[in-house]
């Protein structure tokens, strides 16, 4: 018999995440189907996203194991009978590691705040970049501009490399940089293999018991991860996307009336923007990963 959600001690929120104790060793993380922007979390839901995200980063936790040898956290089965019956589908059974207070950000393509920095100083995250580069715009290679991690309602900040040195010692520093890069390429080309381009992404880390570096909490995600269409790819133009970037675009908008630097909250999304971002989510993990979505457990 399954146990109820309970049975564990809570332990912690995120925008997206509840996550349980299950033992000493092990936690219960939940997707909800909350959805963020802009530091806020957003009145609407979106229906099955918290299974969404669950199904992509399983696929994904397998693939880079299998393919690349990317340890991670999970320690079961999706079906796991830890899991309670009322969020099988969205829960995981994880490891408890020594997560790292840096947010790991791979960047294939200039956009979103790299593009803010790149503009106002010519680098991202400190690193400098070449003239004349402009949105969309592909670099040489895959860069690694992390960020701090910041608390909810609060706006993770760019750092430079240094100062990952300076929060986690130099060789921690650059393990992260080196299997945020690694990560990203594996990812990034079986997706481009899926006809969609990755242009950036964040993952966590955590140490365990070891001192390995695991990748943990969620990987690829349409909540992580910035996903365009191969086919129509243009530099130079916002592109068309299946990632939280749609919800945001509406937000910023004339059709919301919202002014994202005022003290408003956002609004609601209309019943059209909440469905179509179900779909876009939805198309992306099964172009992906090749799996029907009908099929992940709870349907």
């Amino acid at each position: 018999m399954r146990p109820a959600l309970s049975d564990y001690q809570h332990l912690a929120s995120g925008k997206v995440r509840e996550i349980y104790r299950i033992d000493d060793e092990h936690l219960l993380f939940v997707a909800s189907d909350r959805i963020s922007a802009y530091d806020h979390i957003l009145d609407s839901e979106i229906p099955d996203k918290g299974r969404i995200l669950t199904a992509m980063s399983v696929f994904f936790f397998d693939h880079l194991l299998r393919t690349a040898g990317v340890p991670n956290h999970l320690a079961g089965p999706p079906d796991d009978e830890r899991i309670p019956a009322d969020v099988l589908g969205r829960a995981l059974v994880v490891r408890r590691l020594e997560m790292l207070p840096v947010e790991c950000v791979a960047r294939g393509y200039l956009t979103g705040s790299g593009l803010i920095d790149y503009e106002q100083s010519g680098t991202v995250c400190g690193i400098a970049l070449p003239p004349g580069l402009g949105e969309a715009s592909k670099f040489d290679e895959p860069l690694f501009t992390p960020a701090t991690k910041a608390e909810i309602g609060e706006h993770d900040e760019n750092i430079s490399f240094a100062k990952v040195i300076e929060l986690v010692g130099a060789d921690l520093a650059n393990q992260l940089r080196d299997r945020t890069l690694q990560t990203y390429t594996v990812g990034a080309d079986h997706a481009l293999s899926k006809g969609i381009i990755i242009a950036d992404t964040k993952f966590e880390f955590g140490v365990d018991k070891d001192g390995t570096v695991v990748l943990a909490d969620e990987v690829f995600t349409p909540d992580s991860s910035r996903y365009w269409r191969a086919d129509s790819y243009q530099p130079g133009v916002v592109q068309n996307s299946f990632d939280k970037q749609f919800v945001r675009n509406w937000l910023t908008g004339p059709a919301s009336g919202w002014d994202r630097h005022g003290e408003t909250p956002p609004p609601a999304l209309p019943d059209e923007i909440v469905a179509a971002t179900r779909d876009r989510y939805i198309e992306a993990y099964e172009r992906i990963s090749g799996l029907k979505f009908d099929d992940w457990i709870g349907a």
